[in-house]
């Protein structure tokens, strides 16, 4: 895998770190109050990923599990940026591995439900057969292109003036009105001041990338339904390749998979997730 040869640093005056924008105040037994910041959003809402793992570092906080290694979110309603609660209630605690249901509710109205699989990562463990993963084909960082606020389409995406989006410009038809038609987006991803990731914060990798329709064609808002992940393996510190892959688009829906690697290689995360889009 070609490695980023310079990583451009992403943040400035006003960024936040992952860490702090997903932080959890202790609001009672199983209760956490926390802030949405209005700087993860896409058109005013909030990042499904950056969600999702809000409430999966609450279940590691109920939980004897340091790392979230699945987590499944069913999205009710976005909520605003600002006040939200998150309670997180263990259903078993086994000695590898625990579940646990989180919700995540604005003014007493629920807007993310979750279940939540928490465990222990070893940062050496390596994997026993990957035959089965799309390749890895990362182009250097510094050969890619940085998306910036508006995106594509022309919408307010606040999290592209924090976040590093830069996508392998062979996948970047959409800019030029030339979609390739095979619904693939690649590139790297970074977070704001340099902060490595770590487990929790690629349950926010798997969501970050905008929709691969974009390949196919540029649409307006793709609200997610649901979504699941899988975090696979400690990240090397540094940027993350992504690839996000369009599946089936029909009846005004479409799924997605993602997979993301550090720079040794190594795939460290992967989700899948179904969203309402309308094209045609």
């Amino acid at each position: 895998m070609t490695q980023p040869t310079s990583v451009p640093r992403v943040g400035g005056l006003g960024s936040q770190t992952f860490d702090e924008v997903s932080r959890l105040s202790p609001a009672g037994p199983g209760r956490f109050a926390a802030e949405v910041s209005a700087a993860w959003t896409i058109m005013g809402k909030p990042n499904g990923g950056y969600l999702l793992a809000t409430m999966g570092r609450a279940a590691t906080l109920v939980s004897e599990h340091d790392h979230v290694i699945a987590a499944s979110a069913h999205y009710l309603r976005s909520p605003d940026p600002g006040a939200v609660e998150v309670e997180a209630d263990v259903l078993r605690a086994g000695r590898t591995a625990a579940q646990v249901r989180a919700r995540m509710s604005q003014d007493g109205r629920a807007c993310v439900e979750a279940l939540v699989t928490t465990g222990h990562l070893h940062p050496d463990d390596k994997p026993y057969w990957a035959d089965g993963l799309p390749a890895a084909s990362a182009v250097p960082i510094e050969d890619c292109v940085r998306l910036e606020s508006p995106g594509p389409t022309g919408a307010t995406v606040a999290m592209l003036d924090h976040v590093g989006i830069r996508l392998d410009p062979a996948t970047m038809g959409f800019r030029t009105g030339r979609p390739s038609g095979r619904g693939e987006l690649r590139g790297w991803l970074t977070l704001p001041e340099d902060e490595p990731f770590d487990p929790g914060s690629l349950v926010f990798a798997v969501d970050a990338f905008p929709p691969a329709t974009f390949d196919v064609e540029l649409s307006g808002w793709v609200p997610t339904f649901e979504l699941t992940v899988y975090v696979r393996a400690v990240p090397r510190p540094g940027p993350v390749w992504v690839l996000q892959r369009a599946q089936l688009i029909a009846a005004q829906r479409v799924d997605e998979a993602c997979f993301v690697w550090d720079q040794d290689g190594h795939l460290v995360a992967q989700g899948i997730q179904l969203a309402g889009i309308r094209l045609g």
